[in-house]
């Protein structure tokens, strides 16, 4: 009985030839979930076609197959990739132009090739298809409805396909509970032959291989799990396996060779005993195994796209913020040490590592051009420095999620390699504008190309001889003046940036503690190419722009008082304690100190009411980061609070003027935007949905805004929190925020 609460019918007639595993479960799908009118199945063992019918899979049995496939709609070649061509041309002759097919082979080129042969060309209305599911049973009393739920299916369309063909194909797959990709066939065969044809036939090649020798009965009687997880697909169908071994040849065959050549490297160092090169393939697969759905670039079945869930805070008013916290690690530091300590000679050993989406996108983008690097375990990190010509051109454009200062650092950093690169990143990355840092690479002589707009990707040629230059900044930024001081790095002569504001001065801190010799003069910036780096030990102290916002909680919320340990208080990012000050906060430093070249100190917060003052311009490059944060502020403070001198927050993450005047509206504050800030009046704020424009640094500023709201604030879009404070929701709700997420 078809269940007719389900999907709504998308057409009449669906023949499915073939009813093994594949063919019977989606047969069976469609029939319960009422997706189509009638489910006709054709088989040519008759056996399987009367269990089928027996076990109400299909509503018709076919026994004549012409004569089905005259009358069909849509017709699904469920059959192994050799026999598609037999099966084409038997049906051929009784086709009609409207009927729409597909296919479910895990190869799609002999598909192609299949129907050139037989049509001259694809017809438009037949669209290939491979959904990745499968078990280790077969036949049609295996079949599974739910076979399709949570897994993807590939859909291969050729440029003179049908549209509404397409669309049918994907409606139907979607309706069986399927993700729905689409890839160009050349690709879909090449990354099958990688991440499913080359695991099975290894699995088969192994317990070949070990069933021949002599005391292969303890071998099997003694496997571990590892050995059973790893050969079980060897359980598999051999007739199948052994067609689609021969219908994607040539794909199969390059992995096959890339496996070998990289066993072979694993031979050598296990027989030369070469630690560094045995823990630099574990390390590297271990993160690619970790991390592949959300960093590396060219992962399975899409490629560049951080695969995030949807992220709602929901923060109720009410609560205030007691107790003693560490932030967690500085973002830009985090980076920089995974830089530095790869380009260093010998081994650099990092404690306080910023666990976060864009530090570990910095880290895979080193282990993707070579170097040893374990963990992060609890924060701790060890770099096998490859000195600063040893980097490896990595094995595809290096994906770097949503972390503007990776992209932007590592421009510089790749100017001066001998080898090609590509750097690109997700959807709100690739709106960030590229050219402010392309522009002074350019000048050194390397040769840079951004996309659309002046955004990402970033395309680099290697071999480039660099020059050094006087680069005179048009706008202060961190970034783009460690862009151009490590392209200096490859450069000849001396290179020297002039800042026309302070920012902050993470890298040249951390290059003289790789002793690197870094000169400073004022607002100019000097270093001569040609050096190297030491390997060093690095303590990352907490991030300051984490740690704001609950310094910013605490501030505005009567009742408060905490305690942020460890927070590196360096002079060129101290501007947000600058400016609670000046506003009345209640602030000390406590048990400064000085660790690794970086100042850091305890921050302990007690509420006191705040007045509303004229941000002085010099504090906004110290503390630019952190302004969503006090926008929040301003909105408690007494009095009027007038920002200038900002426009860099226009080319943030989102253009975080317009998001936090947006958002602030819609809880009713009275603030204005202007063309390089905002001026906020001192007002109440009540409850509402805010959008985040999936930056992190919104998100985290409406939550802590809740602490003097009077009514739920919803806050959407907020996945991205992870790329800077992955356990914010936990430390706010210990230190008595009322915050929750949802993830869907």
């Amino acid at each position: 009985m078809k269940d007719k609460h389900n999907v709504r019918c998308l057409t009449e007639r669906v023949l499915v030839i073939g009813l093994g595993l594949i063919g019977g479960s989606l047969a069976s799908a469609l029939r319960t979930r009422g997706i189509c009118r009638t489910v006709i199945g054709y088989d040519r063992d008759k056996d399987e076609l009367e269990t089928g019918l027996r076990l109400g899979i299909v509503d018709e049995a076919a026994a004549d197959l012409l004569a089905a496939a005259a009358q069909a709609d849509v017709i699904v070649l469920a059959v192994p990739v050799k026999a598609i061509e037999t099966v084409l041309a038997e049906i051929l002759p009784v086709l009609r132009t409207e009927t729409i097919l597909t296919d479910v082979g895990s190869v799609k080129g002999n598909v192609v090739r299949s129907a050139i042969r037989l049509f001259g060309c694809v017809p438009n209305r037949f669209i290939p298809g491979h959904p990745i599911a499968g078990s280790e049973k077969s036949g049609v009393a295996a079949a599974d409805a739910t076979l399709f739920e949570h897994h993807k299916v590939i859909i291969t369309p050729l440029p003179q396909s049908d549209s509404d063909a397409v669309t049918l194909i994907a409606r139907m797959w979607q309706a069986v509970g399927a993700q729905v990709l689409q890839m160009d066939v050349e690709r879909h065969d090449e990354v099958l032959a990688a991440t499913s044809h080359l695991p099975h036939l290894l699995a088969f090649s192994l317990v070949d291989t070990l069933a021949q020798e002599q005391d292969c009965n303890d071998i099997f009687r003694y496997a571990a799990g590892g050995f059973r997880d790893f050969t079980r697909v060897a359980a598999s169908d051999p007739t199948m396996w052994h067609d689609i071994g021969l219908a994607n040849k040539q794909a199969i065959l390059q992995k096959i060779d890339e496996f070998t050549a990289g066993v072979g490297r694993l031979r050598k160092a296990i027989e030369t005993e070469d630690s560094v090169a045995m823990l630099g393939i574990f390390t590297r697969a271990k993160a690619a195994r970790e991390h592949f759905s959300k960093i590396l670039s060219g992962s399975a079945y899409t490629q560049n796209n951080m695969m995030t869930k949807d992220t709602t805070f929901y923060a109720q008013p009410g609560g205030q913020v007691q107790g003693t916290i560490r932030a967690p690690g500085d973002k830009s530091i985090s980076h920089r040490s995974i830089m530095l300590g790869s380009l260093a000679d010998g081994v650099t050993e990092i404690t306080g590592f910023l666990e976060g989406e864009d530090s570990l996108a910095t880290l895979q983008a080193f282990r993707d051009m070579g170097v040893v690097i374990e963990g992060p375990h609890q924060g701790a990190v060890k770099i096998y420095g490859v000195g600063m010509n040893g980097l490896r051109q990595p094995p595809g454009p290096i994906y770097v999620g949503n972390s503007g200062t990776t992209i932007r650092l590592m421009s510089g950093l790749l100017a001066g390699q001998s080898f090609d690169s590509e750097l690109s990143g997700d959807a709100s990355l690739s709106k960030r504008p590229m050219e402010r840092v392309a522009k002074p690479l350019r000048l050194m002589g390397a040769q840079v190309e951004t996309g659309e707009n002046g955004c990402p990707p970033v395309k680099i040629k290697g071999g480039q001889a660099l020059k050094a230059i006087s680069y005179e900044m048009p706008m202060a930024s961190a970034q783009v003046k460690s862009c151009v001081m490590l392209a200096g790095l490859y450069a000849e002569g001396e290179t020297t940036v002039i800042e026309p504001a302070p920012t902050r001065d993470h890298t040249e801190r951390m290059l003289r503690g790789f002793g690197y010799p870094v000169d400073v003069d004022g607002n100019k910036v000097s270093l001569a190419g040609g050096g190297s780096l030491k390997a060093t030990k690095i303590d990352v102290p907490a991030d300051i722009s984490s740690s704001t916002f609950f310094m910013v909680a605490a501030a505005i919320c009567p009742g408060s008082d905490i305690t942020l340990e460890h927070v590196g208080i360096n002079p060129t990012r101290i501007g947000v304690i600058n400016i609670l000050r000046a506003m009345g906060s209640n602030l000390e430093l406590l048990n400064e100190r000085e660790v690794g070249g970086e100042p850091v100190a305890d921050i302990r917060i007690r509420y006191a009411p705040l007045t509303g003052i004229k941000i002085p311009e010099d504090q906004v490059p110290l503390a630019i980061d952190e302004f969503p944060a006090l926008f929040i502020a301003a909105v408690c403070a007494e009095g009027e609070t007038v920002l200038t001198g900002a426009e860099e927050l226009r080319v943030k993450e989102s253009d975080r003027i317009q998001a936090m005047v947006d958002g602030l509206k819609i809880l009713g504050a009275d603030i204005e935007g202007t063309p390089d800030g905002a001026i906020i009046r001192g007002s109440k704020m009540g409850g509402g949905v805010i959008e985040s424009h999936d930056d992190h640094r919104i998100a985290m500023s409406f939550t802590i805004a809740s602490l003097r709201a009077t009514g739920n604030i919803e806050i959407r879009e907020c996945a991205n929190v992870a790329t800077s404070f992955p356990n914010f929701i936990e430390l706010a709700q210990h230190v008595g925020i009322r915050v929750r997420k949802e993830e869907k």
